[in-house]
């Protein structure tokens, strides 16, 4: 098996916790593949007169607990093992949150950093065009990840309103907050991160002040996190994105960063020493986040982490032979699917608040955050304290658990 493919770190982590769950080898089986996957092809007329053809896909993975939920990438480099992977973890990320949701995601191959504000609204309408009937606020909720954002997820919310004909804000998640997003939605997966940081360090018998935090990743979840983290008073020494990285032992400014990232395109044009993603690893901290993408904890760089806690709040950042590494030390690690479950639950508020017409404030949506994921890291960590099992075993019994018996009773199994 590759470590390079998402689906088969996906399914082995699965198999990893079946033997701690009461779940017969063909409901295994069943598990282990994607209720429904549409493949479809986007031509779009670039603004040089050429027309050019993306591959575009959703992917919903399992609907026993409710409606499928998950992001849109646009990314040069996306491939339909990587969105069933995905959609799979969001299954288990909605469930380990107690979420009435099932899992989904979808993705179109492109590099949208290259192409025009006309362009990305063209192709995000057509995506839309070819995936509507598969879609809606009961049957399959998207909402921004890698490459998109709050206004394509506006675009597309308006397409699917003009092809059904109704106003349905509840088909999207994390719109603008002028045409039915909610306040917080944007923030709400790196501040889940922190979240999940602060509860850790509780269990752990740290003090949350002064602990030292590396950030691999300055998009909206690094960003957040590193925010978030200042405002809980932990030094963040360390941040790295595609285009370089900084680091300083005393800690970094979010606001240096913000306008380094707003000037440049990057955090490495900020007044700090250079520091590269391989180096950021290696860091001797107390907390190291993942927060950008797949595969970049492997085998051969998982004994090089010295944290003394692993935030993982990208998606899949950690390989199953890595993972092997990792509990070989002492380091304590918050699997991803329970880590960033800020975001969907962010997702959960806004469609909740769609539905019926009315919206929170920030102050109410962050209180009702927080309750919701501290449950859900103790409801984790008491079974892996119990049972003597890794955080990510815990973490898949529990939600593997509420599918299956979802499933059972809904007889699918």
């Amino acid at each position: 098996m590759s470590e390079d493919n998402a689906f088969e770190n996906a399914k082995q982590q699965l198999e990893n916790a079946a033997e701690f769950i009461d779940i017969e080898e063909d409901e295994l089986e069943v598990l282990k593949k994607p209720k429904r996957v549409v493949e479809v092809n986007i031509p779009v007329k670039m603004d040089d007169g050429s027309v050019k053809n993306f591959k575009g896909y959703r992917v919903l993975y399992n609907d026993a607990r409710g409606p499928g939920k998950g992001g849109i990438r646009f990314h040069p480099e996306e491939s339909l093992d990587d969105v069933k992977a995905l959609s799979a973890w969001m299954t288990w990320k909605c469930a380990v949150a107690d979420l009435p949701y099932g899992g989904s995601k979808g993705g179109i191959v492109c590099d949208s950093r290259e192409m025009s504000d006309r362009e990305v609204e063209k192709l995000s309408r057509e995506y839309i065009r070819r995936i509507y009937k598969y879609i809606g606020p009961d049957q399959d909720v998207p909402a921004p990840d890698v490459g998109t954002n709050q206004q394509i997820m506006g675009w597309m919310m308006d397409e699917y309103e003009k092809l059904v004909g109704k106003h349905k804000p509840g088909v999207i998640t994390s719109k603008p907050v002028e045409i039915g997003g909610t306040p917080g939605r944007s923030e709400s997966t790196g501040r889940g991160v922190a979240f999940m940081i602060r509860e850790a360090a509780k269990r752990l018998n740290r003090d949350l002040e002064g602990m030292s935090l590396a950030v691999q990743g300055f998009g909206n979840v690094g960003k957040h996190l590193v925010k978030s983290a200042q405002e809980m008073d932990m030094d963040v020494v360390a941040v790295t994105d595609a285009g370089g990285g900084v680091y300083d032992s005393s800690g970094l400014d979010y606001k240096e960063l913000k306008k380094s990232m707003e000037k440049h395109g990057t955090v490495a044009e900020a007044p700090y020493d250079s520091i590269t993603n391989e180096e950021l690893f290696a860091l001797d901290v107390d907390v190291l986040s993942p927060a950008a993408i797949e595969n970049v904890i492997t085998e051969e760089n998982a004994d090089e982490i010295k944290a003394d806690i692993l935030a993982e709040a990208a998606n899949g950042p950690v390989t199953p032979k890595a993972d092997e590494i990792l509990a070989e030390g002492d380091i304590f690690q918050i699997p991803d699917f329970l880590c960033n479950a800020g975001g969907v639950t962010g997702s959960y508020f806004e469609w909740v608040q769609n539905r019926y017409g009315y919206s929170w404030s920030m102050e109410e949506f962050r209180e009702k955050l927080d309750k919701k994921l501290t449950k859900a890291f103790n409801e984790v960590y008491e079974l892996h304290d119990q049972k003597g099992i890794s955080m990510r075993d815990a973490a898949y019994s529990l939600s593997v658990k509420k599918v299956v018996k979802a499933m059972r009773l809904r007889g699918r199994l």
